[in-house]
């Protein structure tokens, strides 16, 4: 495998972006009129609970590329850049002003005086530090990949940072700088060349988001505290402490909304469960847009027929994902696991993002969606597999919901029902599981995608670059070479067609099979107010709009 520095020097030089604007309106329930907007101004008072299942990886930046770690940074990290509420575009957050003052340089200046929690000065000195260790560190789980055009970073004075650039005018970048290889570290805290314990972090107090973590028992509870020294664009927060419960199972989640024990809960409340409190009068059940996403991954390594088995062979290997592609039947699980909450989806950028398109549909299946057990049979007839192909499935039981094990109970069924694959299907808790799928220890296996900015770029540069966050070692050179080509390219229309092209080139060689597109969806009590604003294009779900 190439190192990341190897894989940046495959960067094209090109022209300027201009990134097609992206609409995107929230959906709100029957109650949504309730939940009053914001209402601006200073801080607030007042403790809310917030409840969920998802896990934290690690509070260091560099060494997790999470939901649920995210959900974290975006609470007590900085950013140079980041969308106000209600937005997916960016704005300078820490930052007075961000610009290219030349083709391959960002220019960045940050706001005078600014504070970490812990009283060191805050300076663009940490902002060298931040992304320089990012790309030192380049950890298995972290977000690195997406600094896939970044030479250098200079900090001229301490307000001012020039990112040095690979390709020209790379309007993506922006973006980037307010996705989770964004947050800013404390120098004097972290380390330059590995990840940082989650303890030293908290006892370092090194924060300067919205809010700092004031304790903190991993995956069970962490507490917040509005911090006064934020100077970001999200303003101060409105509720002054904020404690976060981890469940282990949704059901509890789901009691202790309905019992007035919590005050929200934001991922994840199974469909069925979903339903039931859209009838409960004493909770609000507030849409937002969706951009998440649910996928199998192939390890081209290790699934059946892969480059380091017994038996490899790339025809045949590729014959076993068409028929997994050909047997998936989406609706089905759309509706009789997930209610329409997800909704079925046939390539790798989701409805509603410039350039989706439904490569998958007319490729696998009966052509309309469907499944069709005749055209997966005839796939592996025609590359010499026998059946039934012996296939090891994972997923992760405590991470993409309680609905999991339903969906992948039926992804076996759908796969074994008519004699084409033996499925061993098996379940890890995250934690173990974010390790074990980066280090070739599942050949197939469950991932979802929450986005890090709302432009096709991001379901598409860390999966099938060469160098990429699945690290499931599918090389596509031609792939990797449009997808550099489309994030420097000027003309919307021309871009468009590019992001089209990507999909039905790896529609072909199915890195992965894309089956469910999802919205966002938060319960939370009848007082609770700001959910809608923060529950919006951005996909951050920050605390600091909430208060009751």
């Amino acid at each position: 495998m190439t190192s990341v520095r190897t894989r940046r020097r495959l960067v094209a030089t090109a022209a300027g972006l201009t990134v097609g604007a992206l609409a995107l309106t929230a959906c709100a329930s029957k109650d949504d009129t309730s939940d009053g907007a914001s209402d601006g101004g200073g801080g607030g008072g007042g403790s809310l609970t917030i409840g969920t299942t998802d896990k934290v990886t690690t509070l260091d930046p560099a060494g997790s590329y999470d939901n649920g770690s995210f959900a974290v940074m975006n609470q007590v990290f900085p950013f140079l850049l980041n969308t106000p509420y209600g937005s997916p575009d960016v704005e300078p957050d820490i930052a007075e002003s961000a610009e290219f003052t030349a083709p391959t340089e960002y220019t960045v200046k940050l706001k005078p005086g600014l504070k970490w929690a812990n009283g060191h000065d805050l300076t663009s000195s940490d902002v060298k530090f931040t992304f320089d260790r990012q790309v030192a560190i380049a950890d298995e789980n972290g977000p690195s990949s997406l600094l896939y055009n970044l030479d250098s970073v200079e900090a001229v004075d301490p307000t001012t940072v020039v990112f040095h650039l690979k390709s020209e005018n790379d309007q993506v970048f922006p973006q980037i700088l307010s996705s989770p290889a964004g947050p800013i570290v404390d120098e004097e805290v972290f380390a330059a060349d590995a990840l940082t314990p989650d303890a030293d972090i908290v006892a370092g107090n090194a924060f300067a988001g919205q809010y700092a973590i004031t304790g903190y028992d991993f995956n069970n509870l962490v507490s917040y505290e509005a911090y006064e020294g934020y100077q970001g664009i999200l303003g101060a927060a409105k509720t002054a402490e904020v404690n976060v419960k981890y469940y282990a199972d949704a059901s509890n989640l789901k009691l202790d909304i309905q019992q007035g024990n919590i005050d929200v809960a934001f991922r994840s409340l199974n469909a069925t469960d979903i339903g039931d409190l859209r009838k409960d009068d004493k909770v609000q059940v507030i849409d937002g847009p969706g951009g998440e996403i649910r996928y199998i991954t192939f390890n081209f390594d290790t699934q059946p027929f892969g480059a380091k088995t017994g038996e490899a062979d790339p025809a045949k290997a590729l014959a076993v994902r068409q028929a997994v592609a050909d047997l998936i039947d989406r609706d089905a699980i759309s509706e009789q696991v997930y209610k329409g909450t997800y909704t079925p989806l046939y390539s790798y950028v989701p409805a509603g993002l410039t350039g989706a398109t439904e490569s998958l549909k007319g490729l696998y299946g009966d052509g309309s969606g469907g499944p069709d057990a005749a055209k997966a049979k005839a796939a592996l007839d025609a590359a010499g597999v026998a059946t039934p192909v012996a296939l090891s499935l994972q997923y992760s039981n405590d991470h993409y919901g309680p609905s999991s094990s339903d969906e992948y109970a039926m992804i076996k069924d759908q796969l074994e029902a008519d004699g084409l694959f033996s499925v061993d299907l098996q379940t890890t808790e995250w934690v173990q599981y974010s390790k074990d799928r980066s280090s070739d220890v599942y050949p197939a296996y469950q991932l979802g995608w929450f986005p890090d900015y709302s432009d096709a770029d991001n379901y598409l540069t860390p999966f099938f670059l060469i160098e990429n966050f699945l690290a499931n070692h599918y090389v596509n050179q031609e792939v990797n070479d449009l997808i550099l080509k489309q994030a420097v390219t000027a003309d919307a229309d021309e871009r468009t067609s590019i992001i089209e092209e990507i999909q039905d080139k790896v529609a072909a060689d199915l890195s992965t099979v894309p089956y469910l597109q999802g919205a966002q969806v938060a319960v939370v009590g009848k007082d609770v107010k700001g959910t809608a604003d923060t529950l919006d294009p951005s996909f951050k779900f920050r605390y600091g709009a909430l208060s009751k």
